[in-house]
């Protein structure tokens, strides 16, 4: 099938002139995860990673995709003919030198100019350039031989209460339009689909388990105009939204509005997540934005969300209590399989209060798929789970008033030396981590070896970042932070007061097993000025059989004795005995 459906691509090429075609991952909204509707990547290469990019030339066709992915892509890609490109480092376009190698001068290579943004349009035009090529941003190429594409997504939209997001849209709106004031514009172009749903207090369910509405806004200083598929809004909806000012417009018309723009107005755009195409069709003065204006707003939980936030992961901890009761119970009667427990997570979560859908598939990895990092079981041929190796369980849940992501790996029988140390060490990482107090100014970059430190002394490592952004019932994984090494724009950008933060360092051992251990991590002010800490707000036990003892220190043996403590006396009053029983021998004293 893939082969064929490669084949049927080439056919097109050669009619048309082309030399090569890049397929992204993204949509026209540089979304993480997408609609069906714009999964090219996937339906040409069946390779299912939330990440990586094809391109394919009349010879030769190559992924490329990071160390999460790296075991997937091998088996997904055996057969096809594609060749399995690892990236190392994210900052490297080692693809566009690579395709520069493979084509000749005055070769055409065409892109869908809607899923390409105008920064990576410029770095491929400048890497290529040496061959005089000509990019063709408006051939449909995927859509002439994808005959049976999906259509666009039709889900209703609904209103976030302000009860739990702690803002109201004219608010939000206001906060925006002081920033195009101090960029001295008169619009800003949003097209990322979270910032959206953020600043309009909207959610959707147009991607999987993202809460999104395929959109796009322009927020003027009067005036917003909003392109969305209107049958998504409900009469009260578009008058509410009326209210405010924001104007409906049909989501196709965007390209027309933007060309029609005052010529001599000024619109604040970000290269990064504006689509080339949209770029294109500007015709008023463009200034590029220093940095977007709503991921920094978005990413700084105010004081509402913050308590939301501790209420939820209460009841995603009491979801999770009761699935790991489940699961031992089946083990100590047979055999259940990665698929099951997956599903059984979900379903003790949807029995929470203000319950949406999961924030991702989980990851259930027994023995060697735990070092698949981001495996997802399927149904028909997943593992079984039984009482010998190591199980990595990473899942999460999107709530109106939160969105979570916590890992725990469990020792399912008595764990060797080799796993003992390895665990330590990641465990050893992530308290150093949630005990760090770091003066204002510190980045996600700096903070990341404290992760890292004793995997590395003991010759170890992880190759995927320590912790990304965590949105409020929105994205899973957004910005503008990380923790993570190198010089990315999200590594480099300063940690602040009221930003949700994964911390989750790990080791992998390929065919044997994976290990890692998340919390949620809130930055708070530290007693001392000028300095900041972390807030752990992820509420459940952490194993403690897998822990080598003499490689821990008082102090962090401590941080472990205090955190079970909270545990329990958090999620302790939404259980009954049973499960306050199971919970106090998780949490109990080392």
């Amino acid at each position: 099938m893939i082969k064929e459906r490669l084949q049927y691509l080439r056919d097109y090429m050669s009619l048309n002139n082309i030399t090569a075609c890049i397929i992204p991952s993204s949509d026209p909204h540089q979304s993480e995860y997408v609609a069906t509707h714009w999964q090219a990547r996937v339906w040409i290469s069946g390779f299912t990673g939330s990440s990586g990019l094809i391109i394919v030339t009349l010879d030769n066709a190559g992924l490329w995709t990071d160390s999460r992915y790296f075991l997937q892509a091998e088996e997904q890609l055996a057969g096809t003919g594609i060749e399995l490109h690892k990236v190392l480092k994210r900052s490297v376009p080692e693809h566009l030198y690579w395709l520069r190698d493979q084509i000749t001068e005055g070769s055409t290579i065409a892109i869908d100019g809607m899923c390409f943004s105008k920064s990576q349009y410029d770095r491929i035009k400048k890497i290529l350039s040496p061959k005089k090529i000509t990019i063709n941003t408006s051939v449909d190429f995927i859509s002439e031989i994808w005959k049976d594409r999906p259509e666009l997504p039709s889900a209703a939209a609904f209103s976030h209460d302000v009860k739990y997001c702690g803002l109201t849209r004219s608010e939000k709106l206001s906060q925006v339009r002081d920033a195009i004031k101090s960029a001295e514009a008169e619009y800003t172009l949003v097209s990322t689909l979270d910032d959206i749903a953020w600043v309009l207090n909207l959610r959707g369910s147009d991607i999987k388990l993202n809460p999104v509405v395929i959109s796009y806004l322009i927020i003027g200083l009067e005036k917003c105009y909003f392109f969305i598929d209107n049958s998504k809004l409900s009469d009260a909806e578009v008058g509410h939204l009326s209210d405010d000012k924001v104007h409906i417009e049909d989501y196709k018309n965007i390209s027309d509005f933007l060309s029609k723009l005052d010529q001599e107005s000024v619109v604040l755009v970000d290269k990064y997540s504006t689509s080339v195409s949209l770029y294109d069709k500007i015709r008023a003065k463009i200034k590029q934005a220093k940095r977007a204006i709503i991921p920094h707003l978005k990413g700084t939980k105010n004081e509402v969300e913050c308590d939301n936030y501790r209420k939820c992961m209460v009841r995603d901890g009491v979801a999770l209590t009761h699935a790991f009761m489940w699961l031992q119970s089946e083990l100590e009667e047979g055999g259940v399989t990665e698929f099951e427990f997956a599903r059984k997570i979900a379903y003790y979560r949807s029995q929470q209060d203000h319950y949406h859908d999961e924030s991702f598939d989980a990851i259930v990895g027994y023995k060697g798929n735990g070092a698949i990092i981001h495996y997802k079981p399927e149904k028909e041929s997943c593992d079984t789970i039984a009482n010998e190796g190591v199980l990595l369980v990473d899942s999460g849940g999107q709530y109106l008033d939160g969105t979570t992501d916590i890992t725990r790996t469990i020792s399912l029988d008595q764990p060797s030396e080799e796993v003992k140390q390895a665990y330590t060490c990641v465990l050893k990482g992530m308290i150093g981590l949630s005990q760090a107090i770091f003066p204002e100014g510190t980045t996600g970059a700096q903070l990341d070896i404290l992760a890292r430190q004793h995997l590395w002394s003991s010759g170890m490592n992880y190759l995927h970042g320590t912790g990304h952004g965590v949105g409020f019932f929105l994205n899973v994984h957004e910005g503008p932070q990380s923790i993570s090494a190198g010089t990315t724009t999200r590594a480099q950008t300063p940690i602040v007061a009221g930003m949700v933060t994964s911390n989750e360092p790990g080791n992998y051992i390929e065919n044997a097993y994976g290990i890692r251990i998340e919390n949620l991590i809130l930055c708070v002010p530290s007693k001392y000025d000028g300095f900041l800490q972390f807030e752990t707000i992820t509420y459940f036990p952490i194993e403690t059989k897998s822990i080598n003892f003499s490689l821990m220190t008082k102090q962090e043996i401590n941080w472990l004795n205090d955190y079970h403590a909270t545990v329990l006396q958090r999620l302790s009053p939404q259980l009954d005995d049973k499960a306050k029983k199971w919970l106090a021998e998780k949490c109990r004293s080392i």
